[in-house]
């Protein structure tokens, strides 16, 4: 497994310092694609190593409440671009083309004097607004066989001159197919899996493949690690993982649960950031953009929905946003199923707009696909109670949903028929209405 090499004074000394000059930070964001965030070393995970990222976090600082306001690709990733909710960039259905009248961190950087680049995963459109510099070495596409990676046109992007840049790294890992990663070392009899899972043999090995994934995800970590500390830039630059959206397993991607929307997020920046610190603050992608722009040295942006928390970063703030909203509209990845969420840092409350169809998502449901786990769980229903109780729940959602994160993190145990939290579920409610009647969120006419 990849990990940073440490690289004498001498040789440093000939390798290029470009950008190092200038006072606006030179920024790297490097990207999951469907990481399951508590298999990370640095936020408890026991299952696989992830030294790079967690160096990130001894390094930098890690947030525990970072949240996806949606638990699919296209979202969300037009959400981290524009600093706005799915509503209101329009691709608020998965692969659903973005408004062609808004903005992107293509136009605010470059306004302020950055090149912006992007290798790898794309997903985005229209090109015009997200008008990247497309930057050679990533796998563009979440296909099998994946192309191999190579850090050399990371290299060029940021040493080609003096000029600020951002880039944004997005890997294809771990999304499916499993096929990359060493998995060879991980014993699927031996994993720990998460207890919403049913555990069947089946469900073992697609988990082992997975987490050989995000070994594959740690080691490109380490190699652009490698190339920012060989070209003298690690110190002077802002780092930023993110974990984008929870797997594809159920419970996870294109769901509101805790599984799906709760994201990695560590910040490295030596200049600005305390080495292993923590913070509780809420935050959502619509921020990432903000906050890149502050930290550049840009204005405000008038109109959009993220709030910058350069403040957190700094330790001058360790409170960010009182809520974190969601959105799932389920078309066209299966039958209608919209939902909507909001929580803070203790509660949180799910609401299915449409609660008497069941759910049914066609690329993990299928049942005839061996690559998935649900096949596997539908036999493993026909045995047992606890299974065929699972399976029940994922399929045949209530109305309400209402949880304690705090002693309840996945969310195992509904207390919205509990009237002790009447009145926090009410004014939840009162929240959440509000903010889809400010986005102009019309729920299920929104998943046709």
């Amino acid at each position: 497994m990849t990990t940073i090499k440490k690289l004498a004074p001498c040789i440093l000394s000939s390798l290029s310092l470009a950008g190092m000059a200038t006072e606006k930070p030179n920024m790297i964001v490097i990207m999951a694609d469907d990481l399951a965030t508590n298999e990370l070393g640095c936020y408890g995970g026991q299952n696989i190593a992830t030294p790079n990222i967690d160096r990130m976090a001894r390094e930098g600082m890690r947030f525990t409440n970072n949240y996806a306001s949606c638990a699919m690709s296209v979202p969300i990733r037009a959400s981290l671009y524009t600093g706005l909710y799915p509503a209101r960039h329009g691709s608020y259905q998965n692969h659903k083309t973005s408004y062609a009248n808004i903005k992107s961190i293509t136009h605010y950087l470059p306004d302020i004097g950055y090149r912006v680049g992007r290798t790898g995963k794309r997903h985005t459109q229209p090109r015009h607004v997200f008008s990247f510099e497309e930057v050679a070495g990533f796998e563009t596409d979440c296909v099998y066989p994946a192309a191999p990676y190579t850090t050399a046109g990371i290299r060029e992007f940021i040493t080609r001159n003096s000029q600020p840049w951002c880039l944004f790294v997005c890997s294809t890992h771990p999304h499916v197919p499993w096929t990359e990663g060493n998995r060879d070392k991980i014993n699927p009899d031996q994993l720990t899996l998460p207890p919403n899972f049913i555990d069947n043999m089946e469900t073992r090995r697609l988990y082992r493949d997975f987490l050989a994934e995000i070994g594959a995800l740690d080691e490109q970590v380490g190699a652009v690690m490698q190339v920012l500390e060989e070209t003298g830039q690690l110190d002077h630059t802002l780092v930023m993982f993110l974990g984008e959206q929870g797997p594809q397993f159920p419970f996870g991607k294109w769901t509101c649960w805790y599984y799906g929307q709760h994201s990695a997020l560590v910040v490295r920046y030596p200049e600005r950031v305390k080495a292993g610190s923590v913070t509780e603050a809420i935050v959502q992608y619509e921020d990432v953009l903000p906050t890149l722009v502050e930290l550049a040295g840009g204005k405000a942006i008038d109109d959009i929905d993220g709030k910058s928390y350069a403040q957190v970063l700094s330790g001058k703030s360790t409170d960010h946003r009182k809520w974190a909203y969601g959105i799932h509209n389920n078309i066209p990845e299966g039958t209608a199923y919209p939902i909507r969420s909001i929580q803070d840092r203790r509660y949180k409350l799910i609401v299915n707009l449409t609660p008497d169809a069941p759910y049914f998502e066609k690329h993990m449901m299928n049942v005839k696909d061996r690559e998935q786990v649900w096949a596997s769980w539908m036999e493993s229903a026909e045995a047992g109670e606890r299974d065929r109780d699972i399976v029940h729940r994922f399929v045949h959602r209530p109305e309400r949903e209402f949880y304690d994160l705090a002693s309840d993190p996945w969310e195992l145990n509904n207390l919205a028929g509990d009237s002790r939290y009447a009145e926090s579920i009410s004014l939840m409610e009162s929240e959440l209405k509000k903010w889809m009647l400010q986005q102009g969120d019309k729920g299920a006419e929104m998943d046709q």
